[in-house]
């Protein structure tokens, strides 16, 4: 399985943060909408949905639901801020239980 994260945010400050982080260490795609994350949930192969701040309550429980129903064994990590220590230990708890 891989070990591939799809991470979603609005803040454009976090998004750069979020690509270098996450894609030093494993592999990831960072967008800004929901439907260019619905888009890469449907195209790509990933171990975990990491969403992060300024989504919609709405938003996120589509992402949820879709998950739920069509993610076969995709992780959701919601980090909404912390430092990149908790963000790193929050994926890799979400990879152990993978």
């Amino acid at each position: 399985m891989t070990n591939k994260i799809l991470a979603i945010t609005t803040n454009k400050d976090i998004q750069i943060v979020l690509e270098r982080l996450i894609n030093e260490q494993w592999e990831g795609v960072v967008v800004s909408s929901l439907n260019e994350c619905m888009n890469e949930l449907q195209n790509g192969q990933y171990a975990i949905l990491l969403i992060g701040s300024g989504l919609e309550e709405t938003e996120e429980l589509k992402l949820e639901e879709y998950v739920r129903t069509n993610g076969s064994g995709l992780k959701i990590v919601k980090h909404y801020g912390g430092g990149s220590g908790l963000l790193t230990a929050e994926i890799h708890q979400a990879l152990e239980d993978h």
